[in-house]
């Protein structure tokens, strides 16, 4: 039998042992009193199974209220434990959608926790080949703007949103023609009155396509077409028919199902942006932890995954942000095929100084950094900010400390003097 296994991390007044098989039923063949039609041989096929229940140090006070413990009188301690448990995949079949009802479902509102937080999913081999594997990736990224050897240097349309049609297009040759790989629309800005897609689109496009056949360099421009999912659909064709890409998706406000309808009708590179993650994943004893919600969303078959930036401007620690970037360039599943890997994407706060940082996160170039403020608002501008990348990884490459290297290079110097400390 294949099993697909769920961690999670419990809190409880009550034995964790217990929670354990509350879970197992609850998200299985079973409810809160055993049925006649519950079979011994219905259960053997269908029933989870208990894996692992390790007890952690308790804790004096709840992190979330329970009106059903109130009601009955219960009270701490609160107890801790780390539980893994085992789901059939026969009753899943391939239906991600499913798949996530299973592993999370009703468990955030067990009366029974004080705490739950869905840590990591582990997926057998053959059911994850059941799903898409990335369009792109690392390997179909690289040989599709031709570059090899280094990181991919990017940055966001800036000011977010507010922006005209031609505006737009003016900054993004102007980006162009500085040097970057990657260009993208901020999460905020998919389809507005100011800049509709299907007149951004073309107007965008044909700059791109016109630097391109000038220099012979490509460059990327991931458009945001978060929306239903027939509209997601229709720009995606319109990204195609102008010679585009690539398309960026909002993946918590569309969904695991929408993502999988939109990969299985076009070959564009699919670009997550986990914007709104935090919601899911901030509270410690809530939501869902990245390894479990990035096994999810790599099912849907995207090619590249924020994952925050080192030392940047969100809450997460540099081992949080460490630890999303390996797992995205690793194959889903042990033993898994090399190109289950989706591109790690660093933003956030993001300038030449963070750069070494994220080198050594990674241990390879193969990652995408996007530097929105710190290529566009270098005072030597974009140009400079690009060249300041550039000569970031010059000095990691070298092995040379960056304000040594600065001392030699204009760009970076000026990166060093501006930034730090900003972000």
């Amino acid at each position: 039998m294949q099993l697909i296994e769920a961690e999670y991390l419990i809190e409880t007044p009550l034995d964790p042992q217990k929670i354990a098989q509350v879970i197992a039923g609850e998200q299985s063949s079973g409810t809160f009193v055993r049925l006649a039609s519950e079979t011994d041989e219905l259960r053997e096929r269908a029933a989870a199974r208990i894996l692992a229940v390790e007890e952690l140090e308790p804790v004096a006070s709840p992190s979330l209220h329970s009106a059903f413990l109130e009601a009955r009188g219960i009270g701490g301690p609160y107890r801790r434990a780390r539980v893994r448990i085992g789901f059939p995949a026969d009753n899943i079949g391939v239906n991600l959608a499913t798949l996530a009802a299973t592993v999370s479902g009703n468990l955030y509102d067990l009366g029974e926790v004080t705490g739950l937080k869905l840590l990591d999913i582990q997926l057998p081999a053959p059911y994850r080949a059941r799903y898409s594997l990335p369009q792109a990736g690392i390997a179909g990224t690289r040989a599709r703007l031709n570059l090899q050897g280094r990181p991919f240097f990017g940055t966001i349309i800036k000011p977010n949103i507010g922006m005209q049609v031609d505006e737009i297009a003016d900054l993004v040759e102007l980006l162009c023609e500085s040097g970057v790989d990657f260009i993208k629309d901020d999460e905020v800005c998919a389809n507005p009155a100011c800049a509709p897609l299907d007149k951004r689109i073309p107007a965008v496009m044909e700059r791109v396509r016109r630097y391109r056949d000038r220099t012979g360099r490509d460059v990327m421009m991931a458009f945001n077409i978060t929306d239903e999912t027939d509209a997601m659909r229709r720009h995606a064709d319109l990204i195609e028919q102008e010679s585009g890409a690539c398309a960026m998706v909002s993946m918590n406000w569309v969904g695991l199902s929408a993502m999988q309808t939109l990969r299985g009708s076009t070959p564009l590179i699919l670009h997550g942006h986990r914007n709104g993650y935090g919601g899911w994943a901030r509270h410690p004893a809530l939501g869902i932890a990245f390894p479990a919600y990035q096994a999810l969303y790599r099912l849907t078959g995207l090619d590249h995954m924020h994952v925050h930036g080192m030392g940047g401007k969100f809450s997460d620690s540099d081992a949080e942000v460490t630890e999303a970037a390996r797992l995205c360039a690793r194959p889903l599943s042990p033993d898994g095929p090399a190109n289950d890997c989706v591109l790690p994407v660093f933003s956030s706060g993001q300038w030449a100084g963070t750069l070494p940082a994220t080198v050594n996160a990674v241990g390879s170039s193969d990652f995408m950094f996007l530097a929105g403020g710190g290529i566009l608002a270098h005072p030597g501008g974009p140009q400079a900010g690009v060249r300041s990348l550039q000569q970031a990884w010059d000095a990691v490459v070298a092995g040379e400390a960056l304000e040594k290297h600065a001392t030699r290079h204009a760009e970076l110097a000026g990166a060093l003097s501006f930034y730090e400390g900003k972000a």
